[in-house]
Parts: structure tokens; sequence; C-alpha cells
């Protein structure tokens, strides 16, 4: 199993970004999929899960309104598109193999993509 984040970067307050997450090595359609993140200081939060099909998705109150999970599963993808985004969104996010009701509860995760919001 391999999950390989991209997308991250530096931005501004108020911008915007979009994950990615390339999964292999296992059939990705069958599977409930989340993102979470490392806050220095603060630890792993969760932010967002998605069900197999893509129907069902979950947010964190932190993100809710301003984030948006999706997936693809013709091409093994999952997607994060973040807006409106603030400082203390800063962190490192992954993307993680887990159930949509127990999403941090995860097997597999990636080396994660870094978010930084700053002026």
């Amino acid at each position: 199993v391999q999950l390989v984040e991209s997308g991250g970067g530096m931005v501004q307050p108020g911008g915007s970004l979009r994950l990615s997450c390339a999964a292999s090595g296992f059939i990705f359609s069958n599977y409930d999929m989340s993102w979470s993140r490392h806050i220095p200081g603060k630890g792993t939060e969760w932010v967002s899960a998605i069900n197999a099909r893509g129907g069902t998705t979950d947010y964190a109150d932190s993100v809710k309104g301003r984030f948006t999970i999706s997936r693809d599963n013709a091409k093994n993808e999952l997607y994060l598109q973040m807006n409106s985004l603030k400082p203390e969104d800063t962190g490192l996010y992954y993307c993680a193999r887990a159930p949509l009701v127990a999403p941090m509860e995860y097997d597999y995760w990636g080396q994660g993509t870094q978010v930084t919001v700053s002026s």
C-alpha cells in the first residue's frame, strides 16, 4: 500500500490550495479514506473523511464550510480542496486509509504535504 500526497505549499490567509493523494497497492474504491493534519504544539487532528463510493463525507468543525473532500476512484486519487485558509490551518496534511465511522483508526497513511498559511 502506498499513499503519496501533493499540492501543499505556502499561501496567504484567505487563499486556497488543493491537496491530492495518489493511492496504490490496494483496491482504492473499496475503502473509506480520510485527511488528517499534524500541527506542531497541538498534535494530530482529523480533518475530513469520505466513504468508499464518495457519497458520504464528514468534516471537523474547524474546517466545515471551507474544505471539501472528494475522490476519483477511476484515478485512485483522493482530494482536499481548501478555501478561506487561516493561519491555524498550517500543518502537515496526510491522507490515510480509515473507516468513515472511525477516521483516526487508519492502517496506512502517507508521508504528508506541508501547508503553511502566512502573510
